[in-house]
């Protein structure tokens, strides 16, 4: 079996970070989104992982290669932003005939048991869960076997259905590929995209059974919002690691790495500070601290940092991307 992971894209809702950082390598909750995704890979098995790559793709190439020599990747890279469909279209040269697979969308940390999923004897098995407000997912209609009837992608129906959670099992790979390619070849697309839940569809329509497994959670990394609230989530229930520090005030949960410098400072609750990053007479909370950024004399809140940043004055809202700096004020605080 093999996983395929998409992660091409440009992260436009993201920037200045993914200007400089591949989405997907973006810290949270201690981590690259995508270590978190790769490390489930590992746990349940999986050793051959394919990356479909783009925006940054050499950045991600080494740091797979370099962080996980054990792992066996292939790389293929997605020019065109096509849609999810065409994205793991370009992972079947990789497939050995009627191989399993799994699709794991490469920006979305998941949790819950897929050992059920991949144990299913049908033609696939889809994540989902329920949601109040579907019209930003695809979802799906069962019947009373538990068998997948229909598949929507972004229904303009505001009711509580299950989602799809961007983890998806298949058995039946051959049909897959097969209906994505009579998505492209008759232009069949969704909000201007080729979208593997239309794929889906077609397999449903051909005869293919699939099955949903509930996921207990999904967490979105796509907006600074978003990837602080999944950076809290984490904290609060897997990474939660940090070492006193003479001086400080460390307010869990928090993850601060070994090799972060802190002075003179109150840190938490909510806050990752990544490998390198310096510390000195500041207030930090709900914030992300990526690898070697300055910060002094501060009180910083709901905010990402970006690596190399250098940040003094006094600010409650930032996001600012690497390598930049920031002086408005010399007023220090005091302890």
């Amino acid at each position: 079996m093999k996983a395929i992971l998409p992660v091409a894209g440009e992260a436009k809702r993201l920037r200045p970070h993914s200007y400089t950082v591949a989405k997907v390598l973006m810290n949270v909750g201690g981590k690259p989104i995508v270590a978190h995704i790769i490390d489930e890979l590992k746990r349940i098995g999986i050793k051959d992982i394919i990356l479909i790559i783009g925006h940054k793709g050499d950045q991600v190439k080494d740091w797979a290669r370099e962080t996980y020599p054990e792992l066996n990747f292939y790389f293929t890279v997605q020019t065109e932003r096509k849609g999810l469909a065409h994205a793991i279209l370009m992972g079947e040269p990789f497939m050995k005939e009627d191989e399993p697979l799994l699709i794991v969308f490469g920006d979305t940390i998941f949790e819950g048991d897929i050992g059920t999923a991949i144990k299913t004897k049908l033609d696939g098995a889809l994540g989902v869960k329920m949601v109040n407000d579907p019209r930003r997912f695809g979802v799906i209609e069962t019947n009373k076997e538990n068998i997948i009837t229909k598949l929507v992608e972004k229904p303009d129906i505001l009711k509580p259905m299950p989602a799809l959670v961007g983890l998806n099992y298949i058995n039946n790979t051959k049909l897959m590929f097969k209906c994505i390619k009579e998505l492209i070849a008759n232009d069949i697309r969704t909000k201007g995209e080729y979208q593997i839940t239309d794929a889906f569809q077609l397999m449903v329509d051909q005869g293919a059974k699939l099955e949903p497994f509930l996921m207990d959670g999904w967490y979105d990394c796509g907006t600074r919002e978003t990837l602080l609230e999944t950076n809290r989530h984490l904290l609060e229930t897997r990474c939660n690691y940090f070492k006193p520090r003479e001086g400080c005030i460390i307010i869990p949960p928090v993850f601060i790495h070994d090799e972060a410098i802190l002075e003179c400072s109150i840190v938490g609750p909510f806050v990752t500070i990544d490998k390198g990053s310096t510390i000195k007479q500041s207030i930090i909370r709900n914030s992300i601290i990526n690898a070697s950024a300055e910060i002094s004399s501060e009180s910083i809140t709901d905010s990402l940092i970006g690596d190399n940043a250098k940040i003094k004055g006094k600010l409650k809202v930032v996001n600012i991307g690497d390598s930049s700096e920031l002086n408005l004020s010399n007023e220090q605080i005091g302890f």
